[in-house]
């Protein structure tokens, strides 16, 4: 057994450190209101993600250089805390996402930004892009593409809709399904979840739960929530559903790809500074000729400009005419991009920029 009086000295040293780190991060935060007066001042938005960026960046190359011994990612979760409480210190943020409550979205909203600022559930994704477009909420975050299923149509019929929305972030969140109960899992009887998620776990439902009988509802939320209240069922759903609803998580990590990501776009008003590191979203129709589309990639080929992503949606005003949602590397306002684009237009019919944003390279 530890002696204790051996450990005092060394817990000391760490009672020290905490006041000094609690210091330090109010002298912090006395800054961050001040810059809040000036930005309010300027009606200048309150999320700049291209300063994020740099500051998550500038942690990692600092713990770098001092040698650890903490992870990256830890250090990345306190900062985006810090950022979060700095947000509120500034202007409290509105942040619509799908909900309900306990949702994937909801847990990338929180994983962005923090728990510091107001996450507002709405009923779809169209809510979300009405809620930033009225001014009710300050940014949206929607899914736009999955790994395993490719890309998410309401958001991209979404953009179509709403040509006052800007794309000002990205986010990449590893998703995982966990088995969520009030019960044991030799009394379930029941597993809900919305059909997807059942779809994504059927090899470890069928090896470790084949009797129970598979419900599909709306959402792994609602799945969690009635979960709760009913005797001898379970839910397949995210860690924070279990936290939201007072479930046990009795199997964790049970999707049959473990490696399941999807990305997320932060929309708003206001359009984002270049950091450095970016990617834009464009949306286009081509002219009605044969190989328009072939030119207008061509002409990114040229310019040496790498396409990341290429999606197709109609156009819901005529029939059998197509937009290309599009991602590319690097920032309109880069030459290059802004030549491009200039000569891509000359073969489309329309051509618009969603947005200019800071690249996601890591998935939290």
């Amino acid at each position: 057994m530890v002696d204790d009086d051996s450990l005092a000295p060394l817990r000391g040293q760490i009672d020290e450190l905490d006041r000094r780190i609690v210091e330090l991060l109010n002298s912090r935060a006395r800054i961050v209101v001040e810059i809040g007066k000036i930005k309010h001042q300027a009606n200048t938005p309150i999320y700049a993600p291209d300063r994020e960026k740099t500051v998550l960046e500038r942690i990692r190359r600092v713990n770098r250089e001092q040698g650890g011994p903490l992870p990256d990612t830890c250090l990345e979760a306190i900062y985006r805390e810090l950022m979060s409480g700095s947000f509120a210190l500034e202007k409290p943020l509105r942040i619509a996402f799908l909900g309900p409550q306990g949702s994937f979205s909801h847990l990338a909203s929180k994983k962005k930004f923090g728990s510091s600022v107001d996450h507002v559930p709405v009923v779809d994704i169209a809510a979300v892009f009405d809620e930033v477009g009225r001014g009710h909420a300050d940014l949206g975050l929607a899914p736009i593409e999955n790994s395993t299923i490719g890309g998410i149509v309401e958001t991209m019929d979404a953009f179509l809709e709403h040509r006052n929305i800007t794309i000002v972030a990205e986010v990449l969140i590893a998703i995982h399904h966990h088995l969520l109960a009030r019960c044991e899992a030799a009394d379930i009887r029941t597993i809900y979840s919305k059909p997807e998620v059942l779809d994504q776990c059927r090899r470890w439902l069928n090896a470790t739960m084949p009797e129970a009988q598979r419900i599909a509802v709306g959402s792994s939320s609602k799945a969690a929530e009635m979960a709760a209240r009913e005797d001898k069922t379970a839910a397949i759903g995210s860690s924070l559903a279990a936290e939201v609803y007072g479930l046990k998580t009795l199997f964790a990590n049970i999707e049959d790809n473990p490696h399941n990501v999807t990305r997320f776009l932060i929309i708003g008003r206001a359009p984002a500074k270049r950091s450095g590191d970016d990617k834009t979203s464009i949306i286009f129709t081509t002219t009605h000729k044969s190989g328009a589309l072939v030119d207008v990639l061509e002409v990114f080929r040229n310019h040496q400009i790498n396409l990341t992503n290429i999606d197709t949606r109609p156009s819901q005003k005529r029939n059998f005419e197509y937009y290309f949602f599009t991602d590319l590397v690097g920032h309109a306002e880069d030459q290059p991009v802004a030549k491009a684009l200039a000569e891509a237009q000359k073969h489309c019919l329309q051509l618009a920029v969603l947005g200019s944003f800071p690249r996601a390279l890591e998935t939290l």
